[in-house]
């Protein structure tokens, strides 16, 4: 291991706004601020937001930035990369952005029903031979309802042309009310500025001439049902800058 690695490492242990609860931490100590994010961590009770899969921390940071009146909480398994937000955030002094340090599959451990209010999902690995690890595959989406409010929000932000496809495929199979939807989102002059807000990644795609999707929609009640996706073109590039994986 590097030692500009190990140096992020020890600067996240010191980072006020990064909480580290890895499967293993979890099971031994627990976690404190379930249901008490709002007046047990953050120092002002707003609507939640979260970046799942965040990487770098770009939209968490900037989203927290432009909308002081709402907290924002970036959750991704690889500390290194999470480590240039949680910096600016701590440079910056910002109380309203958070990082939570862990496996995407514990997700529901770490919040209580209704806490969040919106999630975003920023160019995850589209997962095109593992179902159950796509990120907005049913068995997530179960999971991310029972903490979002009834009226909650999920954006899925994706270069991915197969994980576009199969999510707008659970969307409709499943009658969830959608609230935006395209494949092209700078093409189509439906950007604003949060779904501007480009990461890392994003610029990687923009810059070999990959277009943009947004998803936008409401996951409805009842049981999740998962779409037949094998007949949905896969992505042939989807490796080419190393994505990152969000599920592990």
């Amino acid at each position: 291991m590097g030692k500009n690695k190990l140096q992020k490492f020890s600067d996240m242990e010191t980072f006020g706004c990064v909480l580290q609860y890895p499967r293993h931490i979890l099971i031994e100590k627990g976690f404190p601020y379930t249901g008490k994010w709002n007046g047990g961590f953050f120092r002002r009770p707003n609507p939640i937001t979260l970046e799942l899969g965040c990487g770098k921390g770009e939209y968490t940071v900037a989203l927290a930035a432009a909308n002081p009146d709402r907290n924002y909480i970036g959750v991704d398994i690889k500390g290194a990369r999470m480590w240039k937000g949680a910096r600016e955030v701590e440079e910056k002094a910002m109380d309203n952005a958070a990082f939570l340090r862990t496996e995407i599959e514990q997700i529901t451990a770490f919040f209580a029903p209704d806490e969040v209010d919106e999630i975003w999902i920023t160019f995850p690995d589209p997962q095109m031979q593992k179902t159950r690890k796509r990120l907005t595959s049913s068995r997530f989406l179960s999971a991310y309802r029972s903490f979002l409010r009834p009226e909650g929000v999920v954006n899925l932000k994706t270069d991915s042309p197969f994980l576009y496809k199969y999510t707008r495929r659970l969307v409709e199979l499943n009658g969830f009310e959608v609230l935006m939807q395209t494949d092209d989102l700078y093409g189509s002059g439906l950007a604003d500025p949060v779904s501007s807000i480009k990461t890392f990644y994003e610029q990687q795609w923009l810059s070999r001439g990959k277009t943009i999707k947004l998803l936008s929609f409401r996951i409805g009640a009842g049981e999740i049902a998962e779409p037949d996706s094998d007949d949905i073109p896969r992505d042939d590039y989807h490796s080419e800058f190393g994505r990152h994986s969000n599920a592990q």
